[in-house]
């Protein structure tokens, strides 16, 4: 009771009675309530002023309810060659999935895949897409139907052809089922597979993170290089979206359009690239080397008209791309070598130039003291000739010989070099060139430097001192991009020959040509003689077998050389120059290179008197635009494609086309093939004769059947002979150049 007495007095004393207590409660919620609203003014004027949120943007998170976007796809440029042939171009691929859902539907109709009908799918699915197994396709249905998943992606599906996607659905349609559903993907096509690839590159797909769109993206050489040029600019459409997220017709609010890519027209030939690429593979069979090259170049302009490396990689199928021995550089630009014997015609170029040369003076060849150093000959073991001339030093490639030269010209030697263009980049626009390295600074270096050895080039600095040579003294930079077109703006940019230099005189170059003959002439004292021939034509050759320099010093393996060649056809005055290396076979084998040279030199001049005789090598370069010919009466679709410029090829005798080669709104050069598919259920093969290896991977993708080819080139031989049913489902092509 005490205690009970006591809390009574406390509560009194400090007036804590009920009703007192009421009102300071009362009190405190006011001005707590007047606080808060106050802090909610100053909270909402904040928001209203700044617009955030906890960082997040009210302006845009509203645009985010009630408006969307979409995004217009540029499409990539085309890169072609010299006369307007294919070389890449985009396309597109689909994946295909199925949704298993049974919450997917419209209304009463099913729109999922009903397990009942999973055997059918997978036997549609497998029927068409040959890489897809019925079984497989089979398995990941039911598994995922076990497991209640909204939809499963098929395996192995993921680059079909709108041929196929069409084929899939109208089986689908036709056998009254539903479930597949495909997503659309860009992609791009290589249709002559192997082509300079490591010049063209490739291109692959790629997630934006901003806008999680897919894009092609250049991954090596031309498509990597010049990717900016050739990618465009995506469009957008934005629209007003309804409470479902659905867009409301007619409330695009702002459209911009997608601005497509450059299109770009390479120096290369494909009549040559082609021919090129087989004889390249069949050296290639022949030897084991850690690598080879083949380049042609236009002498008059210095553009280059084919050019081919081993080990290589098709661009197609990536194949070659994962190899152990595969090499990912350009070996044109990228790799530093030192060239060994090919650098000779430049040394009695300038000798000459310089005064310093008289062919018919004669020495005593085999070696030579030099400081701490001793110059030998190439035959020196085996016992080198009693006594050389001048101009036969150079057909016969004596070390002494050119070192004479060199120390007559003493600096002057080393200047030539620098005016020849060595030691610094050609500029030639593609990705990671190497500059080259002059010599030391020492005598035996400089000296060295006269016979190829102790200097650093790469090939395209070769190229463009045999220019020099080759047209009369003026050097020419080797030039890859003949024009880069840009349709959107109707502007186009060619590419002009580019004169870099004048190392020597007129005189001194022609005289050089004409010594250079012996090397193929002379039976005696050319190193090459009568290994390389062109019909009708003199040749200027010269060979080299360079010692390869590895971490400071020179290999000493029996096979450790590169060996090289340099040809100029005709020698009086030459429309090309060839340059071939094949570094470390596992043997020797003069007969490897002339087996590339030859013949392709040989198509070279017969396709240049046929395109000099047409009084214009670029002829029918004019693009045209193709239109949409679907639906169309097949007689009045060709006769307008053959107006237009175009060559038109209907397949099938149906009334109407149901599709064709070429998609409407692409520009292809006049002259092409754009090929009309009928409605008829039993189309013939046409007569391909002569056709190119892109033309008859578009008339396989417009069958819906497999293509395989045998060779390079254009085709010679068909499986399906011409005018005959086609009931297979794959078509063989044996290709040869023409």
């Amino acid at each position: 009771m005490r205690m009970i007495e006591k809390i009574r007095q406390y509560f009194k004393k400090k007036n804590l009675s009920t009703r007192n207590n009421r009102k300071k409660v009362g009190i405190i919620l006011f001005a707590t309530s007047i606080g808060l609203f106050f802090l909610f003014v100053a909270r909402l004027s904040y928001i209203v002023v700044v617009g955030d949120v906890a960082g997040e943007s009210l302006e845009t998170q509203t645009k985010n309810l009630y408006q969307g976007s979409e995004v217009v796809k540029a499409k990539r440029g085309t890169i072609y060659d010299r006369n307007g042939e294919p070389i890449a171009e985009d396309a597109t691929s689909y994946s295909l999935y199925a949704v298993l859902s049974k919450n997917y539907r419209n209304g009463d109709e099913k729109l999922y895949a009903e397990k009942t009908n999973f055997d059918k799918l997978a036997e549609i699915i497998s029927d068409t897409v040959k890489d897809v197994d019925k079984k497989e396709t089979l398995k990941v249905l039911e598994e995922g139907e076990k497991e209640n998943k909204y939809q499963v992606d098929i395996p192995n599906a993921k680059s079909i052809t709108l041929q196929q996607r069409e084929k899939i659905e109208n089986e689908m349609e036709d056998q009254n089922i539903a479930g597949l559903y495909f997503t659309e993907h860009p992609s791009r096509i290589y249709p002559n597979g192997v082509f300079s690839s490591h010049f063209i590159g490739y291109a692959d797909v790629q997630n934006e993170e901003d806008t999680d769109q897919e894009s092609l993206v250049g991954r090596m050489g031309l498509e990597e290089d010049y990717n900016d040029i050739l990618k465009g600019k995506d469009g957008k459409i934005i629209y007003q979206k309804d409470n479902y997220q659905n867009p409301l017709p007619g409330t695009v609010a702002e459209s911009q359009g997608a601005v497509d890519g450059q299109d770009i027209y390479t120096t290369l030939d494909s009549r040559l690239q082609s021919y090129l690429e087989t004889l390249m593979d069949q050296a290639w069979k022949k030897i084991d080397a850690e690598d080879m090259t083949a380049v042609l170049m236009d002498a008059k302009s210095g553009e280059i008209v084919s050019m081919s490396q081993r080990p290589t990689f098709n661009p197609e199928t990536k194949n070659g791309i994962n190899d152990d021995d595969f090499v990912w550089s350009n070996l044109f630009v990228e790799d530093n070598y030192e060239p060994g014997s090919t650098m000779k015609p430049m040394t009695v170029a300038s000798a000459i130039d310089n005064g310093d040369f008289d062919p018919d003076e004669t020495y005593k060849p085999g070696e030579m003291k030099l400081r701490d150093a001793t110059i030998r000959d190439w035959d020196y073991q085996r016992g080198p000739k009693p006594v050389l001339t001048m101009r036969q030093a150079l057909s016969w490639s004596s070390n002494v010989g050119m070192v004479r030269l060199e120390q007559r010209m003493e600096e002057r030697w080393q200047r030539y070099l620098q005016e020849f263009g060595f030691g610094r980049s050609t500029h030639s626009g593609l990705s990671g060139e190497k500059s080259g390295t002059l010599p030391e600074d020492n005598v035996v270096s400089h000296a060295m430097t006269a016979f190829g050895q102790a200097i650093g080039v790469t090939q395209f600095q070769m190229l463009q001192a045999f220019s020099a040579i080759s047209n009369d003294g003026e050097m020419l930079k080797p030039q890859v991009v003949k024009k880069i077109v840009d349709d959107a703006q109707n502007d186009e940019m060619d590419t002009q020959p580019e004169v870099v230099g004048h190392p020597i005189s007129e005189n001194a170059a022609k005289d050089v040509r004409e010594y250079m003959r012996d090397t193929v002439e002379s039976e005696e004292y050319g190193t090459a003689y009568d290994q390389y021939k062109v019909p009708n034509e003199n040749v200027s050759a010269k060979t080299g077998t360079a010692q390869i320099s590895q971490d400071g010093s020179y290999l000493e393996g029996q096979g450790d050389y590169l060996y090289s060649v340099v040809l100029m056809t005709p020698s009086e005055d030459p429309q090309y120059v060839m340059y071939l290396t094949m570094d470390r076979p596992e043997q020797e084998d003069t007969e490897v290179l002339p087996s590339i040279a030859n013949p392709l030199l040989e198509r070279a001049m017969d396709l240049h008197d046929v395109d000099e005789s047409q009084g214009n090598e670029d002829t029918n370069n004019e693009k045209v635009k193709v239109e949409d010919y679907r639906n169309l009466e097949a007689d009045a679709a060709a006769s307008d494609v053959q107006k237009k410029g175009l060559t038109p090829v209907v397949i099938g005798d149906g009334q109407k086309v149901t599709q064709q080669s070429v998609d409407n709104g692409e520009r292809i050069m006049s002259s092409e093939k754009l090929m009309l598919l009928t409605d008829d259920d039993s189309p013939m093969m046409p007569d391909v004769s002569g056709w190119s290896k892109a033309d008859l991977v578009k008339l396989g993708d417009l069958l819906d059947v497999e293509v395989e080819f045998e060779g390079e080139g254009y085709c010679t031989e068909q499986s399906v002979e011409a005018y005959s049913e086609i009931n297979d489902d794959k078509l063989s092509f044996k290709l040869a150049g023409n």
